[in-house]
């Protein structure tokens, strides 16, 4: 028997079946990839379509959301070449429903955090972000990333600051996205103004 906790995300009641999770687990060691960019590739929104059926199929049983997020998902913007997808479920902490299946797909858990889940191809080239459905942090991706496509501008703003961010060494891959929180903050306050709010 599942125990029903009222919960709000995002201004949206939820119901769950467990509390989530409190604190943030890293499954594995420190990503050192080698950080480089590359000029975008159109290929790219092929390999997003055939994960995004790959996920659709071992999700069958879950109404989930899916995007191509992060700078893959912008034509004409450099990128490092990993694939960002945010999936959204009706509740984040029902990991039987939606992280069991991905797994038995060939993902694997790489964190466990409240909120959030993400799992990744074995290569470590396609990143699976889970919300639950009504987090803010899903908008404030699509902000972002319809923005970029649109302004050629803060496109262009924004590759040369992951420029000038490579240009240093980075033991972990998530001390270089922390590094570029200002540019992303000061390009999505552009894209609210742009949309008025």
């Amino acid at each position: 028997m599942h125990v029903v906790t009222e919960h709000v995300v995002g201004g949206h009641d939820t119901h769950q079946r467990r509390p989530d999770v409190t604190t943030s687990e890293l499954v594995g060691s420190a990503s050192g990839l080698g950080l480089e960019l590359h000029s975008h590739d159109d290929q790219w929104a092929d390999i997003y379509r055939d994960h995004r059926e790959r996920i659709r199929s071992a999700l069958v049983a879950v109404n989930v959301e899916i995007e191509h997020i992060g700078s893959t998902s912008v034509p004409g913007l450099a990128a490092k070449p990993i694939i960002d997808i945010v999936v959204t479920v009706e509740d984040i902490t029902a990991e039987e429903d939606f992280l069991d299946p991905l797994l038995a797909a060939g993902y694997g858990l790489r964190v466990r955090e409240p909120g959030h889940r993400l799992v990744r191809t074995s290569a470590q080239d396609v990143h699976v972000h889970l919300f639950e459905r009504g987090d803010p942090e899903v908008g404030e991706y699509l902000l972002l990333r319809d923005h970029l496509r649109s302004d050629a501008d803060d496109r262009a703003l924004y590759e040369i600051a992951k420029r000038a961010l490579l240009s240093k060494e980075w033991d972990d891959m998530n001390d270089y996205t922390k590094a570029k929180t200002d540019v992303i903050l000061t390009i999505k306050a552009r894209a609210r103004e742009a949309r008025g709010r």
